[in-house]
């Protein structure tokens, strides 16, 4: 496996039994005697937590699938962490409800009794491409998602947290000094109304996915490359679109918002 995990899961239990829950969880069609290479690892930590890492691109979202069933099965919360977008994302989960932290992937899992591969971030990061994270919200402005997300943190947002632009179409929210931490969910639940088009992709738009958000939920998803073990129901179009640029264009997202943010 590479050294570099995109995404990771520190939760409490055995190595060899919460191996076998996320199998069953997100991965319930994989069988080894296909030949098929285990697309995680579970590195056995000092303590009770011990850390479930994964480096497939197009496996970035099973880390948060994972922490909320887990984390209905314990007492003890657990921990996702996605490490493809900068600033990494790590989430809390209790009883299946998530909490965003703000705290390095690193410095938790060594807390936790836990180490995660990749130490020598600089050069590891400077030869990773970066997935980024930008939404097109239909029927709602940047005055009102502005108002909501301050609301949301409990304080005015910082200068630049994040990126909002008013458009024909609809706004444009990225994430700016902060990084988008799942605004464009928060923004989804606070406006059911309203349509949201979360788009992740690298900078050349090789890795690329588009999620159609109604009240919250994720409705349907384009991936390209098609995801091994999608999370929602998969379509084959966006606006009528099949392509990732055809795509951006149709939402009206400028693919320099992947490669500059």
């Amino acid at each position: 496996m590479s050294p570099w995990p995109l995404w990771a899961v520190l939760a409490p239990g055995e190595p060899a039994r919460l191996e076998s829950r996320v199998l069953a969880i997100a991965m319930p069609d994989w069988d080894e005697e296909d030949g098929e290479e285990l697309p995680f690892e579970v590195i056995p930590g000092s303590g009770r937590y011990h850390a479930i890492v994964g480096t497939d691109p197009i496996d970035i979202g099973a880390e948060m699938q994972i922490a909320e069933a887990l984390s209905l099965e314990c007492d003890e919360p657990v921990y996702s962490i996605e490490r493809a977008n900068d600033p990494w994302t790590v989430m809390s989960w209790r009883n299946g409800a998530l909490e965003v932290l703000e705290v390095g992937p690193d410095g938790l899992a060594k807390s936790l009794g836990c180490s995660l591969p990749g130490r020598n971030e600089s050069s590891e990061r400077a030869a990773r491409k970066p997935l980024r994270t930008v939404a097109l919200i239909e029927g709602v402005q940047a005055k009102e998602a502005h108002r909501a997300l301050e609301e949301d943190h409990g304080e005015p947002l910082s200068s630049g947290r994040y990126r909002l632009k008013d458009t024909p179409r609809g706004l444009l929210l990225s994430g700016g000094t902060g990084g988008m931490n799942f605004a464009h969910i928060t923004l989804s639940e606070r406006f059911p109304h309203a349509t949201v088009y979360g788009v992740t992709a690298s900078p050349t738009l090789d890795v690329f996915s588009a999620t159609v958000i109604k009240g919250g939920e994720g409705i349907e998803e384009f991936s390209q490359p098609p995801q091994e073990f999608p999370p929602f129901p998969v379509t084959s179009k966006i606006k009528g679109e099949s392509s990732p640029e055809r795509i951006l264009a149709a939402l009206g997202i400028p693919a320099e918002w992947f490669r500059n943010q």
